[in-house]
């Protein structure tokens, strides 16, 4: 049933001019159909390069409108319109517009899983794979970290010469994550290297033997010659990891680490979208466009 299902989507793409990109958070059968899988911005920026006229984001919200910045021509369809981000839609325009004017010297940085309407008052993009580098190469010494506080503070303690300030904000999934669920995985496997990624909290943080993105922790896994590792990110990444090396062991930090929001798009979703069917197009207005835009474009420039 699952492969005749791939078959029908993988004949539709075709028939139709269809990019599929599919979240590294994604089920295996979705990620076998995807022309490109990996992190949200990487994603992003590999549509940008197609040739193909819609482009279906299997992800969240946010992913999906970045996707639709960088390639404002083309069609993009988010897989299923309830996959949002709660971090991201933790904080909007209005509040962080506030909060500049509490802190006027402070350069705003946004962490890629923000909307694109917050994008526009901030001043650069980062994802976790670049946020060290671009903080570091940035002019000012004041740094307004949004919306993740776990994410700032890691970067804060790399470069303590910059002043950052936090808010409270962070990724539910990531945060629910603790050291006693540490304590419990190294009991379980003291041998594991444990792998971790910079939207757990602080104290978790401070126990891994690596810390960096979804992509970093999957090749720092696949190029170690260690054969047991605790992964302290969503837990479709273990099952991921145990496909591509079945020659090592993984295991989840915790069972709970689990992202409902990428889990609700199914196959069958996917199918529906290539149909015509299902999924919501992102249409965004030309201001804000013009403003998250700015704020991409300025990541990009700084690394």
């Amino acid at each position: 049933m699952i492969k005749d299902i791939q078959q029908e989507i993988i004949k539709l793409k075709k028939e139709k001019d269809i990019c599929i990109l599919a979240h590294c958070y994604q089920s295996p059968e979705i990620l076998e159909i995807a022309d490109f899988t990996g992190d949200s911005f990487a994603l992003s920026v590999e549509a940008s390069k197609v040739k193909n006229k819609t482009v279906i984001m299997c992800g969240v919200r946010f992913m999906a409108e970045t996707v639709k910045i960088l390639s404002p021509d083309k069609t993009v369809i988010l897989s299923n319109g309830d996959a949002g981000c709660p971090m991201a839609e933790m904080m909007d325009k209005q509040t962080i517009a506030q909060v500049k004017e509490q802190y006027p010297d402070y350069t705003v940085v946004a962490y890629i899983n923000t909307t694109s309407t917050l994008k526009t008052i901030c001043d650069v993009c980062v994802t976790s794979s670049s946020a060290l580098k671009i903080c570091s190469k940035l002019e000012n010494d004041n740094i307004l970290f949004i919306p993740d506080c776990n994410l700032g503070n890691w970067i804060s303690k790399q470069i303590p010469q910059k002043n950052f300030k936090l808010l409270n904000g962070c990724c539910p999934t990531h945060a629910k994550m603790s050291v006693k669920d540490v304590e419990k995985a190294k009991a379980a496997h003291p041998d594991a290297l444990f792998l971790v990624h910079p939207e757990c909290t602080p104290d978790v943080v401070s126990l891994a033997d690596y810390v960096g993105s979804t992509t970093g922790i999957m090749n720092f896994a696949k190029e170690s010659d260690a054969k047991e590792f605790i992964i302290g990110t969503e837990n479709s990444i273990v099952s991921h990891l145990q496909l591509e090396c079945p020659d090592k062991q993984f295991y989840p930090l915790s069972k709970d680490c689990i992202c409902h929001n990428m889990k609700a798009t199914t196959l069958v979703d996917v199918l529906n979208c290539c149909k015509g069917t299902f999924g919501e197009e992102i249409i965004l207005d030309e201001e804000t466009y013009a403003g998250a835009k700015r704020c991409i474009d300025e990541m990009i420039r700084l690394g």
